[in-house]
């Protein structure tokens, strides 16, 4: 599948060929779906943390004798049913991740990457190269290719000016292509490749 290839600032630069087995597979939600769950949940801190009865401060001692009083029967005020008391099964510091196959990994990714060709949501562009580190001039650029809400994939080595211009602009991402994921492809609009990334893609996949 040939895709036609722009600049930053919008001139025709070519044509790129498209492997069908990345770019032309008929999308599955349900691997998508497992993919970004699976990233999801390797980014949760899992910090939460609520104290069990064996760690709130406070004594230990029964609170009244057993027999005599009336009242039901209990031990410390420790326990969860008192004020003050600790909590029962809260939630303690774990890790959240779990395991997803590699193969299963690399299959979402390019069902993610079909799915933005199909929705006709991938521009590609020959390099992403500016000439000076100001944020106006590039979103100038951006604006000018229709790109408000966008994720950039460069190659290896992201030229330094590009990116530190675009970190500023909202709504906008900027990774090299050792860093492209299936979640950040999704929760941008547009999906844009330098050629340097098509080719690390290709060689990576073939």
């Amino acid at each position: 599948m040939d895709l036609k290839v722009t600049t930053l600032e919008g001139k025709d630069a070519g044509k790129v060929s498209l492997s069908d087995a990345i770019f032309g597979l008929e999308p599955r939600e349900d691997i998508i779906a497992r993919v970004v769950r699976w990233q999801l949940a390797k980014k949760q801190q899992g910090t939460h943390k609520s104290k069990g009865r064996a760690e709130v401060s406070r004594t230990g001692a029964k609170m009244y004798k057993q027999k005599g009083t009336g009242r039901a029967r209990h031990h410390s005020a420790r326990a969860p049913q008192f004020r003050g008391g600790g909590k029962a099964h809260g939630p303690v510091v774990r890790s959240h991740a779990h395991d997803l196959p590699k193969k299963v990994r690399a299959l979402g990714l390019r069902h993610a990457l079909s799915a933005k060709l199909k929705a006709e949501d991938i521009i590609i562009v020959d390099d992403f190269v500016a000439k000076e580190a100001k944020t106006k001039a590039l979103a100038g650029s951006f604006a000018s290719l229709g790109l408000t809400n966008a994720l950039f994939i460069g190659g290896a080595e992201l030229d330094n000016n590009f990116k530190l211009a675009a970190q500023n602009i909202p709504n906008v991402d900027v990774l090299p292509i050792q860093g492209i994921n299936v979640y950040d492809i999704l929760r941008r609009g547009k999906l844009v490749l330098s050629k340097a990334a098509v080719e690390a893609l290709e060689e990576r996949f073939k």
